[in-house]
């Protein structure tokens, strides 16, 4: 392999070399339409996982992929993927914060959200639980960073901060400032908590480190849970919750304790986990799980000469179904953005693939399933992948395309991840267009859909599309339209297809994909993780493997 220097410095050469020479495909914006039309007109129902919709959408991707040419990339030479999940819904929480004889009730949804992902779970009971302060609750050794310092959380609550250091301080740098690592992420610190042995988890919910404020949070985590089916039950702990802010300023100054300086002092490498002394808390609530199947739908178009070598391209093919009716009456959220787009794009990508030159490598497409309940379809595939991630080059995601025309600017989401970075760039200056990174780093948006499960298993994978200023008149209309969707349409039923869309910047888009993992699917060449990224060492611990 190449060290990641040589492939930086060669980068730029071998992408305008390759631009110059390959005759790009063309896209067909009638195609893509149609295809939206379809999958989000009304009969598709809102596309919710395991219901009658979902074989609608099954028997549609995979005629299209097979009259593409691909062949079946799922199960047993079929065109699916069976996504095992976990249903889980947590009742009669009771719960409630002591220190001394000062107490406090936590009502669900309210000043806390108590849930549960845990395996055999149908009953928590935590009595008199100890609470230990773990600042962000990281561990990081690559940046010689632990939250923990060796100690024993075994059955002990872990109250953490969201996001990490660098957000409060962004020249502290340990976490590559202002731009939120996954170790920021709230399903992180569940998840390191559950290796740390600790019976649960309270996040301290503060709106502008998480970006969203308490009422995405009691939305969110007051319903249902989904999971993927796991075998072993000690990779989530029994309660994951969220706090409101002012609960725990209380909680910390009972306790003796100064929630700020604690903060603080959180930000250095030096940080030692602090006990709440003399806090309990108390909590109960019942869990009933419900086993559910859902299923990726994957297609593949076989390599020439290295097969065995798989380049991806991913888009999400559910959406929320049907929920509560708006005020017109309307209850399917039909999700013609959100993300009949995408899909459509993914289809479109299959049909030229399949009509050029076979590559050298394998291409393979799959929609994924139930990325609203969590990013689930690709966490299973992650954890189960058909094709072996250590020999998967990389891959692009795409999520909600544009369809309000060309833009100047193509923004890159998880920009100084790694060396995809340069090779898009390389095509999209061509195009006259110009990178811009992820506008609100701090935000996580990287870590939001469908390639972040393959990426913190250490593949790289671009998820990057349109953005900025539009080039065509009536630029107002255009700006006035996809402002509209963000504040009235997404996640709403009025997500719904429009015979006036003009798909010209998802074709460009188009473009960039098709000729980053065309020119990767004929080359030798492994995509790298920057130095510093969190997904570099899972990458590099299958290194052997390619070659």
């Amino acid at each position: 392999m190449r060290s990641l220097t040589a492939v930086a410095a060669l980068l730029a050469g071998l992408s305008l070399s390759f631009a110059a020479s390959a005759q790009e495909p063309t896209f067909d914006a009638a195609r893509l339409s149609e295809h939206i039309r379809i999958l989000s007109a009304d009969e598709f129902e809102g596309r919710g996982i395991a219901t009658p919709a979902e074989q609608k959408v099954i028997d549609y991707l995979s005629s299209q992929f097979e009259a593409a040419g691909l062949e079946p990339g799922g199960d047993n030479g079929g065109w699916t993927q069976a996504v095992a999940l976990n249903k889980f819904t947590a009742s009669e929480v009771q719960a409630q914060l002591t220190v001394g004889d000062w107490t406090q009730g936590l009502t669900q949804g309210e000043q806390i959200v108590i849930s549960s992902r845990r395996p055999g779970e149908s009953h928590v009971m935590l009595m008199d639980a100890p609470l230990v302060f773990v600042g962000y609750g990281i561990h990081a050794p690559e940046r010689n960073w632990d939250d923990f310092k060796g100690q024993d959380m075994t059955g002990k609550i872990l109250v953490v901060l969201v996001n990490d250091a660098d957000f409060e301080e962004p020249a502290l740098d340990t976490f590559g400032g202002r731009a939120m690592t996954y170790y920021g992420r709230w399903t992180y610190k569940y998840e390191e908590a559950a290796r740390q042995g600790a019976a649960g988890v309270i996040i301290v919910h503060e709106t502008d480190p998480a970006s969203y404020g308490w009422t995405t949070v009691r939305n969110s985590w007051s319903g249902p849970q989904f999971d993927i089916v796991r075998e072993n039950a000690d990779e989530r702990v029994p309660m994951e919750s969220w706090i409101q802010r002012d609960v725990a300023v209380q909680l910390f100054q009972h306790a003796g304790l100064d929630f700020e300086a604690l903060k603080v002092q959180a930000r250095s490498r030096d940080f030692q986990p602090v006990t709440l002394e003399g806090a309990e808390m108390d909590v109960m609530f019942d869990v009933a799980s419900q086993r559910i199947e859902t299923h990726n739908i994957l297609g593949r178009l076989p390599g020439t000469t290295h097969a065995d070598e798989t380049f991806l391209y991913t888009a999400h093919w559910d959406h929320i179904g049907v929920g509560t009716p708006d005020a017109n009456g309307d209850a399917i959220f039909n999700g013609a953005v959100d993300n009949a787009s995408g899909i459509s794009g993914l289809i479109e990508l299959a049909r030229v693939y399949a009509a050029g030159e076979r590559p050298e490598r394998s291409i393979v497409f799959i929609g994924f399933a139930a990325e609203e309940s969590g990013l689930l379809g690709s966490e299973y595939y992650a954890a189960n992948p058909i094709y072996p991630l250590a020999t998967t080059v990389g891959g692009v995601n795409m999520d909600s395309a544009n369809v309000y025309g060309r833009t100047a600017a193509f923004g890159v989401v998880g920009y100084g991840q790694s060396d995809f970075d340069q090779r898009m760039a390389a095509i999209v200056e061509g195009q006259g267009r110009t990178i811009q990174p992820d506008g609100n780093p701090a935000s996580g948006t990287y870590f939001r859909s469908d390639h972040f499960p393959l990426a913190k298993r250490g593949v790289p994978m671009a998820y990057a599309k349109s953005t900025g200023d539009f080039v065509d008149e009536p630029i107002a209309d255009r700006l006035a339209a996809r402002s509209a969707y963000t504040a009235n349409r997404y996640h709403q039923a009025d997500d719904e297809w429009s015979a006036d869309w003009d798909y010209s910047g998802q074709i460009q888009d188009l473009q960039v994909y098709w000729s980053l993992g065309h020119a990767l699917a004929n080359s030798r060449d492994w995509p790298q993780w920057k130095d510093g990224s969190e997904f570099g060492p899972a990458r590099a611990a299958s290194a052997a493997e390619r070659r």
